[in-house]
């Protein structure tokens, strides 16, 4: 049987009583680290910066990187987070951490987990949280040991009457789970352990991410107590040619419902997703299949897969996702990282590096075939000065500004109308690549039906603009949708990253509407295709379009006529930091 919760935190607290002696010379070193409060006072004038955003998580400077743990307790949300807490560059790796009670507006504290122990003395890298029975979270969580092995380890709050969960300790038994030639496992390739889940049998498991040669590996442990770990024979999943395995995230969701699944349900309307971030490609897949709990394995539906033809959470940039359950309001959510197009120079001129997606619902489409996600409700909360777009035809070939609106921090969304789909273009069978495709017929290349879509941080005159769009061609007996977000012209900075990203959206536009969600933020872009059924987000710095010199257009460049209806808000800035 497992142990109970009480009886596990009694444990914990006995070890950490024998600990504190050995821990209180180590903690010194972070101790004279500057408090989140001081950095915020002391950079309070990068707020003005123009890529600053107003409502997307980030703190007041340098290095941010994967979600870690996030969770609610006691009515409030935790944020844990990668933070370099000296530099807007990689390294120093502590979790830094911040609550909210709205998943809009956030309130910093100081770190929570950083370097103190043998087991995680060179970093503390990727976790998550689990709550064991009665609601009290622990965090697993990736250390770096002397000899630079990537270890797992374990920590609790020090005060569970304390609904801010300001402190962590660890116990002194970490590591939990090591590297060794008797396991088999690459002590560089052993990393980022995931929200455990319990099973019928009243073991605990959990996953973490490993690769043997170039086969990617979610390696498989199993618990009684939650303290001492047993490897699996075998991983819960596995995939040849893929490489490492990082940050995976394995949760169960309804078929029948929109609503989130505790973590450790299972039952027969229940699917199972697997998402991996692949650290050769930096690109992120899910499939959805089913878990074998009498196995221990999790296998995916047919054509489901970990590669460029599989499905992706987003097609942009974004990467080192994490889910959870929201207990309070039964969804599950996803957060999710996004790096800098910038160079690392500039960079470090500005400051910062890195924010986070807007935390996004996610629930299985009725098709049972795919993931759909949305932002969270609570971002609507800032919407202010709704313009709507009046039922009207986009001429084939014009542009339409959207007035009224502060373009460089909105929310806009908008419906496409096509009454005739016979100018379609013809699909070609080697156009099977939608980010290249959206490379070769950018937002300029005029089409039959398409471009036509939204022109974002544009410049007066059109000098620079991101452009998100659709295309949509015939191929056989049905249409193909294309969605494209080209930051080919985004900036006059030549320095930038400026790929354009597009996927394939599965909506058919003979008997469905065209939806289309922009969250603009200043130099990030989050759109939402197919009501959630794609997302690609851009990051992007113009050098012309900035804060009240930002404008936002409707455009159609395609031959045929498209009839548009929408709104769009200006959005007021979050209280972040």
């Amino acid at each position: 049987m497992a142990v109970s919760s009480p009886l596990l935190y009694c444990f914990l607290s006995l070890w950490l009583g024998l600990a504190v002696h050995q821990l209180e010379a180590s903690h010194q070193v972070y101790r004279n680290l500057p408090t989140y409060s001081q950095l915020t006072s002391s950079h309070h004038h990068l707020v003005n910066e123009p890529y600053r955003t107003g409502y997307h998580f980030q703190p007041p400077k340098n290095w941010i990187n994967d979600p870690n743990g996030p969770l609610i307790y006691k009515g409030i949300y935790h944020f844990f987070y990668q933070y370099n807490p000296l530099d807007a560059v990689w390294g120093n790796i502590v979790w830094a951490h911040s609550t909210s009670t709205d998943l809009v507006n956030w309130t910093p504290h100081d770190a929570a987990i950083y370097p103190s122990q043998p087991s995680d003395i060179n970093g503390c890298w990727s976790g998550s949280a689990t709550i064991l029975p009665g609601g009290k979270p622990v965090m697993l969580y990736t250390g770096i040991d002397p000899q630079n092995r990537q270890v797992q380890n374990l920590a609790y709050p020090k005060n569970l009457s304390d609904p801010f969960l300001r402190e962590w300790t660890k116990i002194p038994q970490n590591p939990l789970m090591a590297p060794s030639q008797a396991n088999q496992i690459n002590a560089s390739s052993f990393r980022d352990p995931t929200t455990a889940w319990l099973g019928p049998d009243k073991k605990w498991r959990v996953i973490i991410g490993g690769k043997t040669n170039q086969t990617g590996e979610a390696i498989l442990y199993r618990s009684k107590d939650f303290l001492n770990w047993v490897k699996a024979k075998q991983p819960l999943h596995s995939a040849e040619k893929t490489g490492m395995w990082e940050c995976p995230d394995f949760f169960p969701v309804s078929i029948h419902s929109q609503n989130g699944l505790d973590t450790s349900k299972i039952g027969p309307n229940v699917k199972h997703v697997f998402k991996v971030s692949l650290d050769n490609t930096r690109r992120e897949y899910y499939t959805i299949g089913t878990y074998n709990i009498d196995k221990d394995i999790y296998i995916p539906d047919k054509g489901s897969v970990e590669s460029d033809s599989g499905l992706r959470y987003d097609y942009g940039k974004f990467y080192a996702s994490k889910t959870f359950f929201d207990s309070s309001k039964n969804r599950r959510i996803l957060w999710g990282w996004i790096n800098e197009s910038s160079t690392v120079e500039d960079d470090i001129k500005k400051g910062w590096s890195g924010l986070q997606a807007i935390p996004r619902t996610l629930w299985l489409d009725k098709s049972g075939k795919q993931l759909v996600q949305w932002p969270v409700v609570e971002i609507e909360k800032l919407r202010e000065k709704e313009v709507k777009l009046p039922s009207s035809v986009l001429k084939g070939g014009s542009v339409h500004e959207v007035l009224g609106v502060a373009a460089a921090q909105a929310d806009v969304e908008i419906t496409f109308g096509i009454s005739d789909l016979k100018k379609a273009e013809v699909l070609d069978p080697s156009w099977t690549n939608p980010q290249l495709l959206c490379s070769q017929k950018g937002a300029s290349v005029k089409g039959g039906l398409g471009p036509f879509g939204l022109l974002v941080l544009a410049s007066k005159g059109l000098k620079e603009y991101t452009s998100v769009f659709y295309r949509i061609f015939k191929d056989h007996n049905k249409h193909v949708v294309l969605l494209c977000s080209d930051q080919s012209r985004s900036s006059l900075n030549k320095d930038n990253d400026k790929t354009t990203y597009g996927a394939f959206v599965n909506v058919d536009p003979l008997h469905e509407k065209l939806s289309l969600r922009s969250l603009i933020d200043h130099s990030i872009v989050e759109s939402f295709g197919g009501e959630g059924k794609a997302c690609i987000t851009a990051r992007v710095y113009p050098t012309l379009a900035i804060n009240g010199d930002a404008h936002l257009y409707a455009f159609n460049y395609g031959t045929k006529d498209v009839k548009i209806t929408g709104s769009a808000w200006s959005l007021k800035t979050a209280k972040i930091n």
